[in-house]
């Protein structure tokens, strides 16, 4: 490949999609998508809804469109879609914002994430402290950032980090504490002793936390409680979701950020030259399905409840170990049991052998800590149920 300067290359080389001879690699998803489609397997690999979304949620983006709300917005978003955020956090978390200064609307959930860690950390000096494994995200980005990434490691059964580790890893080079919560690939909910800690540890060496939300109403059994508002929290937390997950609209991206309007401000000043701005018309509906009355929500939680339940029962009896995920889409699994001994070229011979596609957790990982997660694998229960029944059918074959 031509030696083609640029950024590129420490995004790719951050996310381990740069091959030795500095060609990129295609990531991990491209691959198994691919593979579904060539072989008509079951795609439980990405996290994306394989049903629409609630049909006013839909109707409204329909009549904007018709009624030519195609143009730019402002910049910071719709008001309507601010205020409805802001309306939002009040009224599930008792969060006070100014939809003026506190709020910003994004290209999803990603660029909120990427557009922060860029304003955030000013080079090689600077660290970000991530949950390991972890959205394959946020290692291009903090590389893009020319930052340097610091994994603390998330171990099965239960995925909860030691604290002496956060605490060994967190130091007066730590620009940002980056929290998943709801965490994505393990379906981990953090502690409460987690988070006090993660505030504690950001006073005391004075960072920001950047929390990324987006599966806050998929917390199966207890609910979400955000960063912000523990103790201490609100001057130095970013907060981010999205309307992708919970209204199962992954490809409108729109997403958001709140917090302090400092913050905010610092964030708008890099995002208005990612994309300036985004979904004019999915705006307005996504402020609809944010005032959606709250049986809503808690149905979303119940029914992806179920589906991780239908999901679970079917991994069991092919006999991978299952670690029953807290929230979030996915389910990861041992498959150890099954004779695996490398995640990726089980997960490479999965569609061949039952006709089913996942996604191996090393793609999550450091490649320096990869042996730790070598035979695990994630699959994701947003699928309608008769896909997830016929899928852990297709599975139990693994068992014969």
């Amino acid at each position: 490949m031509r030696d083609i300067p640029g950024a590129w290359k420490r995004a790719a080389r951050g996310a381990g999609l740069l091959s030795d001879d500095g060609a990129p690699i295609p990531t991990i998803f491209a691959e198994m998508s691919a593979l579904a489609a060539d072989t008509g397997a079951i795609n439980l690999g990405q996290g994306f809804p394989d049903e629409d979304g609630p049909e006013e949620i839909l109707q409204v983006a329909r009549r904007a469109i018709a009624d030519g709300v195609n143009q730019y917005p402002p910049g910071r978003g719709i008001l309507d879609l601010r205020q409805a955020i802001a309306d939002h956090q009040h009224r599930f978390y008792g969060i006070s914002l100014d939809p003026e200064r506190d709020v910003l609307v994004t290209a999803g959930a990603t660029e909120a994430l990427a557009a922060a860690l860029l304003a955030f950390t000013d080079g090689p000096d600077d660290e970000v402290v991530v949950f390991e494994p972890y959205y394959d995200a946020y290692a291009a980005t903090v590389a893009l950032a020319g930052a340097r990434l610091v994994p603390v490691p998330l171990r099965a059964p239960d995925f909860q980090p030691d604290l002496d580790e956060l605490r060994s890893a967190v130091s007066d080079r730590t620009r940002v504490i980056l929290v998943n919560d709801p965490h994505n690939p393990t379906g981990a909910v953090f502690s409460r002793d987690v988070l006090d800690e993660v505030v504690s540890l950001a006073h005391r060496h004075d960072a920001l936390i950047v929390t990324d939300e987006v599966y806050e109403h998929l917390a199966f059994d207890t609910p979400h409680t955000p960063i912000a508002t523990l103790p201490g929290a609100w001057e130095r937390t970013l907060t981010i979701s999205s309307g992708g997950k919970t209204f199962s609209t992954t490809g409108w991206k729109i997403g958001w950020a709140t917090g302090p309007a400092d913050l905010v401000d610092a964030v708008l000043a890099v995002k208005q030259f990612l994309t300036y701005v985004n979904g004019a018309p999915f705006q307005p509906a996504i402020a609809t399905g944010l005032r959606l009355p709250d049986a809503f929500f808690h149905g979303t939680a119940d029914t992806l409840k179920a589906k991780r339940d239908v999901l679970g029962t079917g991994l069991h009896a092919a006999g991978f170990e299952v670690f029953e995920p807290a929230g979030t889409y996915f389910t990861v699994v041992d498959a150890a049991p099954l004779g695996a001994t490398d995640a990726a070229a089980f997960c490479r011979s999965l569609p061949e052998r039952a006709g089913v596609v996942a996604i191996p957790l090393t793609a999550f990982v450091t490649s320096g800590h990869r042996s730790a997660y070598a035979t695990l694998v994630r699959f994701a229960a947003c699928k309608r149920t008769e896909v997830l029944e016929e899928a852990a059918a297709r599975l139990a074959a693994l068992s014969a």
